[in-house]
C-alpha cells in the first residue's frame, strides 16, 4: 500500500480530458447521447422510476460539465 494521498482531480483536469482532448470530447459526447435522456411522462409509477433512473445517469454528466465550466471561469450554484 502506498502512503501517498490520492490525487484529487481539478476542474482543469476535467477540461483537459473532456474538452481539450479529442478522444475525451468524443467520449463525453457519446456518454451524453447514451445517458442524457428526457423524463418519461407516461406509464404511472414505472415512468416515475424510469425518470429517477435517468436522472441519476444524467447527474454524472452534469458534474463533468460543471467541472469543465468551472475551469472555463463559469461558476454555477452547486448542490452536493
Amino acid at each position: 500500500m502506498s502512503d501517498r494521498e490520492p490525487y484529487e482531480p481539478t476542474p482543469a483536469d476535467f477540461k483537459l480530458i473532456f474538452e481539450d482532448h479529442k478522444v475525451g470530447a468524443a467520449i463525453l459526447e457519446k456518454l451524453t447521447q447514451v445517458f442524457a435522456r428526457p423524463a418519461v411522462v407516461q406509464g404511472g409509477i414505472d415512468a416515475v422510476l424510469q425518470t429517477y433512473h435517468r436522472d441519476g445517469s444524467r447527474r454524472v454528466l452534469e458534474y463533468i460539465v460543471a467541472q469543465i465550466n468551472r475551469a472555463n471561469g463559469v461558476h454555477e450554484n452547486e448542490e452536493g
